[in-house]
């Protein structure tokens, strides 16, 4: 019989952690294959998860290709297959298929510094990313993360943040002043401006709020980076994966297939429809 693209495979929940609470809740998931044998995949690429009897979502993968033990998806609770994910707890069965769409041309960017800007549950798509860098930090330059949320609370990855200031320069904000918060407050394009990467030999990746990722765009632009150092994601709703539905579209790109990693040059050309 062909394989059914459909079919996901069977994994198992190992571990769960609260990234965020309040009224829109994050969690990171850990995932392993129950037969043990998953799917390699690139920085950038995303996963369709399946809760059983409740749908379907496509989620960036967050886990590094470095590691092989598991899976990791962050997910904010916000629609009915999200809050049934966060309804699971360890030792639950979910489906997984993929990985879908392109990635972060790493190979391009060897030797190059790389700037990561991420906002709120945006830093979840670079996540990896960072961590395979870091990871292999003599294949690049100089590494900086510029990362915000509305509220400290609503940070992700806090305690890895904390781990990852000893490895390479990481900035936080926060919009507002709380007390007690010692560092930038302001938005991330704010902040990506107090901080003057510099555009020389250097490639930028933001992700987060569609506002933010405009103003952090807008930000870089005026940092005298070209159109072409500077990456991001898409995020249209993508159903089956394989370009085949149509909901993902822009224009005639498929975001599951085509992206959902572009560089500002390429995305600009696009009808203005994400």
């Amino acid at each position: 019989m062909a394989h059914n693209v459909y079919l996901p495979k069977l994994a198992k929940i190992i571990e769960i952690k609260e990234e965020v609470g309040g009224p829109r809740p994050i969690r990171t998931f850990r995932t392993a294959f129950l037969d043990g044998n998953g799917f390699a995949y690139r920085c950038g690429q995303c996963a369709m998860l399946s809760v059983f009897g409740r749908g379907e979502v496509m989620i960036s993968i967050s886990s590094s290709p470095l590691v092989k033990d598991y899976l990791q998806f962050s997910i904010l609770k916000m629609g009915r297959v999200t809050t049934a994910l966060h309804d699971l707890n360890v030792g639950d069965v979910l489906g997984i298929r993929g990985p879908y769409g392109n990635s972060f041309p790493l190979d391009e960017w060897k030797g190059k510094n790389i700037i990561f800007a991420g906002g709120g549950i945006g830093l979840a798509p670079l996540w990896g990313l960072v961590h395979l860098t870091t990871g292999k930090k003599e294949d690049y330059g100089d590494l900086m993360l510029i990362y915000g949320a509305r509220t400290s609370n609503d940070l992700v990855f806090k305690d890895e943040l904390q781990e990852l200031k000893n490895r390479i320069p990481v900035h936080l904000s926060i919009d507002v002043a709380e007390p007690g918060w010692n560092e930038f407050v302001g938005f991330v394009a704010q902040n990506v401006l107090d901080k003057k990467p510099s555009p020389q030999n250097a490639v930028a990746i933001t992700c987060g709020p569609p506002i933010m990722i405009k103003t952090v765009i807008k930000a870089l632009k005026d940092l005298k980076f070209e159109d072409e150092q500077i990456y991001t994601t898409v995020e249209n709703k993508m159903k089956c994966g394989i370009g085949k539905c149509g909901r993902c579209n822009i224009g005639r790109h498929y975001v599951c297939k085509d992206g959902p990693v572009y560089s500002w040059a390429e995305l600009k050309k696009l009808p203005q429809e994400y």
